[in-house]
């Protein structure tokens, strides 16, 4: 397979032929495997992604379940005015929006977008990236898809709100031209972040206990919700901060 990208040059544009690629093996192998039918697939990246959203949300479901029958865990819950009927048709709810916005609207952009490659002639690299052009083009395409969601949140804020972060996730990494493996990563954990900041639960592996002076987290998003204003950035708090929409949260 000859690649057509340079792999020291794009978005980071650092790093050289003779540098050792940690990641080399983990690419070769998904090459010489399905994996790389897989990434090019009209189809299996947004069915991927669906059954990765499912089972992120299963850990949580499973405490909203042990909630109603634990204190414990009800002692980690943000809000506790939703009682076990609520949490049901909520969960119900939820997983619908999660599974019609995939087929409906994901599925298509994705064939959509896949097409555009073929047709530009565009192959998997055979290089895979290196430790560090990964981590910048992970991190690049969280800071442009946190300032992406900002602006289209604060302007748009009737507009669905996970529809609006599935399709701005996929864009992102579009315009950044990420390496699909980078790409790859980033949604993985753009969804996790996702799912994270909607549970509704004061963990303490939560965004804002790891990074207490950027991420928002759980606490930071739900006061959006509960006052429908201000808090419009999804994970991090510096737009809101710059643009005077942040209103603190008090875990």
């Amino acid at each position: 397979m000859q690649s057509n990208v340079d792999p020291d040059v794009g978005v980071v544009g650092i790093g050289s032929e003779a540098e050792t690629r940690v990641l080399q093996p983990l690419w070769d192998f998904i090459l010489r495997g399905h994996g790389g039918d897989l990434l090019a697939s009209p189809v299996a990246p947004a069915l991927g992604g669906l059954l990765i959203h499912l089972l992120l949300c299963a850990p949580f479901f499973a405490l909203d379940a042990l909630g109603c029958v634990s204190s414990r865990v009800r002692a980690y819950k943000i809000s506790e005015n939703a009682n076990e009927p609520q949490v049901l048709r909520q969960w119900s709810d939820t997983l619908r929006r999660v599974c019609v916005n995939y087929v409906a609207v994901v599925l298509p952009v994705t064939a959509a977008l896949q097409h555009l490659r073929r047709r530009d002639g565009g192959a998997l690299p055979d290089l895979a990236p290196t430790c560090w052009q990964l981590c910048v083009q992970v991190v690049l395409c969280l800071l442009l898809f946190d300032t992406l969601f900002y602006v289209w949140h604060y302007a748009m804020h009737s507009a669905p709100e996970l529809l609006s972060l599935l399709l701005l996730a996929m864009g992102t990494s579009w315009l950044l031209g990420c390496h699909p493996l980078s790409e790859t990563v980033f949604h993985l954990l753009n969804s996790w972040l996702a799912v994270e900041d909607h549970c509704g639960y004061d963990l303490i592996f939560g965004l804002h206990r790891l990074l207490p002076w950027l991420g928002g987290g759980t606490p930071h998003h739900q006061l959006h919700h509960s006052l429908q204003k201000g808090n419009y950035a999804p994970y991090f708090t510096h737009w809101d901060r710059l643009w005077g929409t942040d209103i603190p949260s008090q875990c």
